[in-house]
């Protein structure tokens, strides 16, 4: 039987998408398709047959996973609705504070979630590669992340750079809270060594570029990933949802990323 799919933000770009995906997909079929109440595509068929309301229980009633890609606040909304009706969540939202993410977690008590800054398969494949780096380099490499997004995105530094910050600060040993430079201006002094410093691009139609630099004594080593389409996305998006749907028909509950999906451990 098709995991049925209801989509948050379904007139956004990425829902689009994902609309579109999961009418490709004999596996899933589209259930439901949310969107705040000020947008002009209430009322529109996001799919035949499936219109474009703003009930969240009701879309979450009718479907088996929720994806989210919408922004902070109605995030949690809907994956308290989702809890609420013991459906699953594939949620790819950044810019979620400590609270909201604690919050996420609570959730996955009851429910399975897909929680990912980015669900792209060789941005996660590139997490690892950063944390090995880290760790092989040493101390004697600082180390810095550039991303670079689209005019219209409302937060930085993106989800990922800061999961890029955290796998080097794994590496290296240390808490990324303890050592993140997010900003320089004016005189800011000498580096300082062992911090992790941000620097955050936007601009145009950047779908996601991310480089990690670790500059040290006569050589700089750079890895570099960028996404051309947010096709990539929806696939992890889509894999992310048929991983916690057959979570949650097992009955199995908690907080899962992209590399659980991925099988990478």
């Amino acid at each position: 039987m098709a995991v049925k799919i209801a989509i948050a933000g379904a007139s956004g770009r990425m829902g689009q998408a994902l609309v579109q995906a999961v009418a490709a997909n004999p596996s899933l079929t589209l259930a439901a398709a949310l969107d705040v109440a000020r947008s002009p595509a209430v009322g529109d068929e996001a799919a035949p047959g499936v219109i474009i309301g703003t009930d969240i229980d009701a879309a979450v009633r009718a479907c088996d996973v929720l994806i989210d890609f919408t922004r902070p606040a109605g995030t949690m909304m809907h994956v308290a609705a989702c809890a609420r009706h013991g459906v699953a969540a594939v949620v790819g939202t950044t810019g979620l504070d400590d609270a909201q993410k604690q919050s996420l977690h609570d959730f996955g008590r009851t429910i399975p979630i897909v929680f990912a800054a980015n669900m792209s398969v060789g941005v996660n494949v590139l997490l690892s590669l950063v944390e090995e780096a880290a760790r092989a380099l040493g101390p004697r490499f600082d180390i810095e992340i550039i991303e670079m997004h689209h005019k219209h995105k409302v937060d930085a530094p993106s989800g990922t750079a800061l999961r890029l910050g955290e796998a080097a600060a794994a590496g290296i040993g240390r808490a990324l809270s303890d050592v993140a430079v997010h900003a320089r201006h004016g005189v800011t002094g000498e580096r300082k060594d062992g911090t992790i410093g941000f620097a955050a691009l936007r601009g145009g139609d950047v779908v996601g570029e991310h480089t990690v630099v670790f500059a040290g004594e006569g050589e700089r080593i750079e890895i570099v990933h960028r996404a051309t389409s947010r096709q990539l996305f929806v696939i992890g998006a889509l894999r992310a949802a048929e991983f916690v749907a057959a979570k949650r028909a097992r009955g199995e509950t908690g907080v899962f990323d992209m590399p659980d999906v991925l099988g990478l451990r």
